[in-house]
């Protein structure tokens, strides 16, 4: 049909237009005799004549051909649809059952009693409601006796502290009180046996300090911007006699990016006051005062870091005196992520501090000298990475110059004392070789291993030895997250023999020393502490610490042995 449609329409065009084309001849044969409708000119016959084949110039579009597609049917397959959704029904909303958000939150209250006539009392507060704010205070108290007469020790701190994030900087600090007392208990014996310290006078430090600091936020929209950090650290520090120490330090840092580098500068001012030393021109006054400014320009490519600059450093008060310092330091990525190389040089100039000298030895006599150590030359390198969040560690060898490298050693006319020698000058200074290390090992989410090594060799200028250094230190920690509720914790401190120097006495007539004193050795010792805690409810855990489990009364300063075997069993309660 539509084929007999098709052939009509080309019949009828073909016939127009010849009509039209007999119509034109025909007013050209006689253009002035009028033409009708009713008057025709046959000059003809109409043949139709096809072109030959060779005569198409251009070959025929066969891509537009479409092929013949049979329509098929499949008689013997049941058309029915597959049903999908068997089994499946409307789903509704079930309510669920009430649920209290839990309140995760670090205060806790801690109580614990021991043997040793130990008592422990710990309490935290943290007000940590709000996104940018956060504030609160502590409290803590121990106190423990020994075996030996008056060997007492008994330790409190209180504080509040606080903390505000701006939109661009955060404010922090801590304002605090810890207070430390025990007795000269050391108990020194002359030759016929008699005790050289039969008073065992009490000793008792306070100190009183601020630490706070204002430091830039980062910001990832802007790498290159500017950061800075300024910070104040302030306290006075006074025992039960007549030293006392007041400080107060300004430090500050400088930083701008430039694309891949870094220029900036760290510096330092602080005033330093002392009393109670051995400055009796000045009625033991003295004051050691230090400025100091670290310029410093870094560069940062893809697989390293490159630091420059330079270490000044004033010394300035009761004496002065001016030092500079090389400062240069690389970092190399040798499989990123995996193995660091490291290495620098740089110096520079440890303050002599009371405060810092008897949190080491509680036991320094009165009246002391101060020096601050030169560390003229630092020269270290060595190799850090991890594999993961698994494992890390850090290698490190470190060679050092020393000037006024300060030691304890026992005072001659009171032996249960300690005073301070220094050793090193300009003309002759204390060479140091050290191997430092350190690894972190995360087993599983249930065991996590920890452990620092130090190897600590002194080649000394005047001093026979390093006194009570010893040349090997090892420390080392695990922890054991037996189940939701136990927890066990574990650390080991391992210390090398070292060397103190002791005099003979004679008490027949009175207390003498002999002309020249002798070099003792300090046995070394392995103290191995473990801990336990089992949380009995949500808030509520008993744990249980044991101390010295090996029960050795090693010494760490001579005349003074440590605790034995201590107990610590109590409660701790989170809210």
């Amino acid at each position: 049909m539509k084929l007999q449609k098709t052939a009509f329409k080309h019949c009828a065009v073909v016939a127009l237009l010849l009509g039209l084309g007999h119509q034109a001849l025909a007013q050209q044969e006689d253009p002035t005799k009028p033409v009708t409708i009713d008057s025709f000119n046959i000059v003809r016959d109409y043949k139709p004549i096809l072109a030959d084949a060779v005569k198409i110039r251009r070959s025929p579009d066969m891509t537009n051909k479409r092929s013949y597609m049979p329509k098929l049917s499949y008689g013997n397959i049941v058309d029915k649809k597959l049903d999908i959704n068997t089994g499946l029904k409307e789903l509704n909303v079930q309510e669920l059952p009430f649920t209290r958000n839990e309140d995760i939150t670090s205060n806790y209250v801690k109580l614990g009693i021991g043997n040793f006539n130990t008592i422990l009392g710990e309490a935290y507060i943290a007000i940590e409601d709000y996104e940018d704010l956060r504030f609160g205070g502590f409290v803590k108290h121990l106190n423990q006796k020994g075996s030996l007469d008056e060997q007492k020790f008994s330790r409190q701190e209180v504080g509040v502290f606080g903390r505000r994030v701006l939109s661009n900087f955060t404010v922090d600090g801590v304002l605090g009180y810890n207070r430390y007392a025990t007795r000269f208990y050391g108990i020194p014996e002359a030759v016929d046996g008699t005790s050289l310290n039969p008073e065992k006078e009490p000793q008792r430090f306070n100190d009183i300090y601020f630490t706070g600091e204002l430091s830039s936020n980062f910001d990832p929209q802007n790498e290159e911007a500017f950061s800075y950090s300024a910070k104040l650290d302030a306290y006075t520090f006074k025992d039960k006699f007549s030293s006392q120490e007041n400080s107060l330090a300004l430090s500050a840092y400088l930083n701008k990016r430039v694309r891949t580098f870094n220029i900036g500068a760290n510096v330092a001012v602080d005033v330093n006051a002392l009393d109670g030393t051995s400055n009796t021109a000045k009625d033991g006054k003295l004051n050691n005062s230090l400025a100091s400014i670290n310029p410093y320009i870094a560069f940062k490519g893809k697989n390293y870091t490159l630091t420059f600059g330079a270490n000044l450093v004033s010394e300035f008060g009761d004496s002065s005196r001016f030092n500079i310092f090389p400062s240069a330091e690389i970092d190399f990525s040798l499989v990123p992520e995996y193995i660091h190389l490291f290495g620098g040089i740089n110096g520079g100039v440890h303050k002599a501090s009371y405060r810092a000298f008897s949190q080491l030895n509680p036991y320094l006599g009165p009246e002391q000298g101060f020096q601050n150590m030169i560390e003229r030359l630092n020269i270290f390198g060595g190799i850090k990475g991890n594999a993961g969040a698994t494992f890390g560690y850090k290698a490190k060898v470190m060679y050092k110059s020393l000037e006024s490298m300060p030691l304890f050693v026992n005072n001659k006319d009171n032996p249960f004392r300690f005073d301070l020698v220094y050793d090193g000058d300009g003309d002759d200074k204390v060479s140091y070789f050290g191997i430092e290390g350190e690894i972190n090992v995360r087993l599983s989410e249930l065991v996590n291993l920890g452990g620092r090594l130090n190897l600590d060799g002194y080649t000394m200028a005047k001093q026979e030895e390093a006194w009570f250094t010893p040349a090997i230190r090892l420390a080392a920690n695990a922890r054991f997250n037996i189940s939701e509720k136990l927890y066990i914790d574990a650390e080991a401190l391992f210390h090398d023999s070292s060397y103190g120097r002791a005099y003979t006495y004679d008490q027949t007539e009175s207390p003498i020393y002999s002309t020249d004193y002798h070099t003792v050795t300090l046995p070394s010792f392995f103290d191995l502490s473990a801990g336990a805690e089992y949380k009995a409810l949500s808030n509520l855990g008993i744990f249980v610490k044991a101390n010295n489990i090996f029960n050795k009364e090693y010494q760490r300063y001579l005349y003074y042995p440590r605790l034995g075997f201590n107990l610590i069993g109590g409660v701790n309660f989170s809210f």
